[in-house]
């Protein structure tokens, strides 16, 4: 089973920028393992929900074409904590990419408020320096979090068709 850490995309603007939101509720298992009588999401949790809104922006600019995985947290800081009941809004952004790399900066919203901010660097793993082969397949990009794009961009052909007949 892969966990997906974000609900859907609410932003998508291919190569720059990327916007997701996460529901929490008390249904989830993990909420319940750090302290019982005081159920919160772990920060790790909130870090790889960053990790994968930042991750299929940067797999989507070259087409999913290329193996992306996490390579480095180069900063997070956190001001809060999260619990059920909150929605979280990942904003990440692309400060650079290059064949071998990309550094992303997010910050992380807890209902509107700024929880904190996360900078992570991704490899491009098919591109690797180490003489290590890779299978074939993409692992990283599963069809469960390509059809998190795909939503979001079907939405956005439902309601563009939908402000051309309100013109009509």
């Amino acid at each position: 089973m892969r966990w997906i850490w974000i609900d859907r995309f609410v932003e998508f603007e291919s190569g720059k920028r990327a916007v997701a939101i996460k529901n929490v509720t008390l249904a989830e298992e993990h909420l319940h393992d750090l302290y019982p009588a005081f159920p919160i999401m772990p920060m790790s949790l909130v870090i790889e929900g960053m990790a994968q809104t930042a991750g299929i922006l940067v797999g989507e600019t070259r087409d999913f074409r290329e193996k992306v995985i996490l390579a480095k947290i180069r900063r997070a800081s956190f001001d809060g904590f999260v619990r059920p009941g909150q929605q979280l809004r990942y904003e990440a952004t692309i400060d650079t990419i290059a064949d071998e790399a990309a550094q992303i900066s997010g910050t992380v919203y807890c209902d509107g408020q700024v929880l904190g901010r996360i900078d992570l660097m991704f490899s491009h793993i098919d591109q690797n320096m180490s003489g290590l082969n890779f299978p074939q397949e993409n692992f990283v990009f599963t069809e469960d979090f390509k059809g998190l794009l795909r939503r979001y961009q079907a939405e956005l052909k439902q309601e563009a068709g939908g402000r051309r007949q309100e013109t009509e």
